[in-house]
């Protein structure tokens, strides 16, 4: 069931200075000082083991499977816990969990130092050509996405090389909005199949066994493989359905992967399909006869199965989880379709600590239907989809996610919903370099503070640094945004209430360096108080077909040009500070999306245009020189410097 690389030869724990625990009574401490209880059982799991032996710390098991094969014959009565000693577990199979398994804690003994594979190695390799090398894949690896060479998520062949292709395909049906039941005619079969090339870029060498596209949507993409191609006509039949037609919104952007034609650097790979072989590039001085290289061969590592009822109480702590296939289809918003390396089932207070995930082609972690789950001090990272999709009653807190979305950039850095009632808390992560959105949510009573978010939104549109929707009675508050770009589609933001967004409110926030702070789009009744918006160019805040906003005690400066788009949605604004450099601080009226008149700003409820004089903005605390205008009209100082992970 399990295949471990023997990294480390096991001997006696008293030997290493592993702390010792004592079989089935509890009297020892535990590597990490916490949870062993009274009538605790622990069993051991360590590269050279022997699953025919006991499992205790003198004659540990091979394999988890064997592990949680004997704490279930314990049963559910008392805790258990199965330490893995360091090493690199290859699974055969996902390590499912269940309501049996209630209870059961699985740690690594020295944190960090033990990492699960859901893959298996490539070994073999031989000279393909001057530049590249090739080896034999198993069967199942023969439909992998993603290959991993000395720790490094190695990049697909892609043409073009850099940028992208635009193709002719014409797809001109309105977009009514989600809330208007999303395309105005029904896509068909092949609309949704076909896409037309510009013959310059494609033709009949194109390897259709092979190759795979990726079709760019406005918020998502669609990963597709290819049927056919008819070279006469320029024309691409797709093996699978995207999500929106080529050419919705008016996006024409596509690109080919996996071709040999696309082996343009070192470090870049290919799946030739029909051979049945892997063909890669080292880079400069990587020698292929002892490099570590991985493909996957499944979806998911851990699995909590609620088939059969919820898991309760369950604890993964101070493992890694690395490499993780997909499976060939559209992933939709926020590429959701694709798995986690930890998948939770409905589940009941459960913990995932101090877990390490990398490498992996689908989510970092994804959960539905949690109750009382936390999700700390977890490092997510490098993974093809998002970091952590959690669904529920879920904390996540302290975690550091960054890196995202390497195969679908739909991928969400963390992710929310509301299940059955419950909301999440997103309390204090640190999130950096995606691709789409850094924090998104959909759902009642979510709350969203303290975290550091910077340099998302780096290839897709219409998202923010922190986007919600759909929902009522969201709270943002304490967070610091930073360093977004808001350029092509429909643009990024920092702070996005977007439709439905209901009695939500924006509080103590800081934005800096982000020409958007704040957006706001077929939303009512939100209230947005006592925020700092800066930026060193210009800077707009939008309300298009939005209602009923307050609007209080914010500071907005900029050194541009300040728009307010369709001001009119607010009905309350008292005691802001608004101030341009240049001295332009205008109102935007709108008829639907549609400019129709620009003018200053008609101020009232106590705000003014007027210079607060901004002192510095060092690690999240606004200092400005003008404290008395700010205090007459009862604006609290924004000190966000503790945002991101606690010490």
């Amino acid at each position: 069931m399990l295949r471990i690389v023997a990294r480390y030869c096991w001997v006696p724990v008293a030997c290493i200075g592993f702390a010792v625990i004592l079989h089935a009574t509890g009297c020892a401490s535990a590597p990490h000082g916490k949870n062993l209880k009274e009538g605790s059982h622990s069993l051991f799991v360590a590269p050279g083991g022997n699953d025919a032996i006991s499992g205790e710390r003198r004659a540990p098991f091979a394999t988890l499977h064997a592990a949680l094969d004997s704490t279930r014959k314990l049963g559910t009565e008392r805790p258990r816990r199965i330490m893995l000693l360091p090493g690199e577990y290859f699974l055969d199979a996902p390590l499912t969990l269940n309501a049996a398994d209630s209870g059961l804690t699985i740690e690594a003994s020295k944190r960090g130092d033990v990492t699960l594979y859901g893959g298996k190695p490539i070994a073999g390799w031989e000279r393909d050509g001057d530049r590249f090398w090739s080896a034999k894949v198993s069967d199942a690896q023969r439909d992998a996405r993603m290959l991993v060479v000395n720790g490094r998520f190695c990049k697909r062949a892609r043409l073009p090389e850099s940028g992208y292709f635009e193709h002719l395909t014409v797809f001109d049906v309105p977009w009514m909005s989600t809330t208007g039941g999303g395309w105005k005619r029904k896509p068909t079969h092949e609309e949704l199949t076909t896409l037309t090339y510009n013959p310059a870029d494609l033709g009949e060498w194109l390897d259709v066994r092979s190759a795979e596209l990726t079709v760019y949507h406005m918020w998502d993409e669609s990963v597709v493989g290819v049927a056919a191609n008819d070279a006469q006509a320029h024309t691409l039949t797709f093996s699978n359905e995207a999500g929106h037609p080529a050419g919705a919104f008016g996006v024409k952007k596509y690109v080919v992967w996996n071709v040999r034609e696309g082996m343009t650097q070192p470090g870049q790979w290919y799946l030739d399909r029909a051979a049945g072989r892997v063909v890669y590039w080292p880079l400069p001085g990587e020698d292929m006869e002892s490099a570590a290289a991985i493909l996957p061969t499944m979806e998911s590592i851990v699995v909590l199965d609620s088939k059969n009822g919820p898991v309760k109480n369950v604890t993964l702590r101070g493992l890694r989880l690395s490499v993780t296939n997909t499976p060939l289809k559209a992933g939709g918003f926020g590429a959701s379709a694709f798995a986690g390396a930890i998948q939770v089932g409905k589940s009941e207070n459960c913990r995932i600590e101090d877990v390490g995930i990398a490498n992996v082609n689908g989510q970092g972690i994804q959960t539905w239907g949690s109750d009382g789950l936390l999700i700390a001090r977890c490092h997510v990272h490098d993974t093809g989809a998002g970091g952590i999709r959690a669904g529920g009653g879920v904390e996540v807190s302290d975690c550091h996610i960054h890196h995202v979305g390497r195969t679908y950039p739909s991928g969400i850095a963390l992710s929310g919903n509301e299940a059955e009632g419950k909301s999440v808390r997103f309390l204090h992560n640190l999130i950096h370099d995606t691709t789409y959105s850094g924090i998104v949510c959909g759902g009642d009573n979510h709350v969203i503070e303290g975290n550091h978010i910077h340099h998302v939104m780096q290839e897709l549109h219409d998202g923010a640094g922190i986007y919600v929707g759909f929902g009522k009675g969201m709270r943002l508050a304490g967070n610091w945004i930073h360093d977004i770009e808001s350029e092509g589609g429909y643009g990024a933001s920092a702070y996005y209430l977007d439709e439905q967004a209901e009695n939500c409110v924006v509080e103590g926030n800081l934005s800096t360096d982000c020409a958007w702070p704040s957006h706001n789009h077929m939303a009512k009744n939100n209230t947005i108080r006592n925020n700092v918006f800066i930026c060193s160019g210009d800077a707009k805040l939008t309300f298009p077909r939005s209602s009923g906003f307050t609007f209080e005690r914010n500071v907005v400066v900029v050194k541009g040009r300040l728009t307010v788009t369709n001001p009119n949605a607010i009905v309350s604004m008292p005691n802001n500070v608004f101030y341009s450099e240049k001295g332009k601080v205008e109102g935007i009226a709108l008829d639907q999306y549609k400019a129709t008149d620009a003018t200053d700003l008609t101020l009232r409820d106590g705000s003014v245009c007027a210079d607060p004089k901004l002192a510095s903005c060092k690690k999240g605390r606004p200092v400005f020189s003008d404290a008395h205008l700010l205090r007459a009209l009862g604006i609290k100082p924004v000190d966000v410097r503790d945002v991101g992970p606690r010490r």
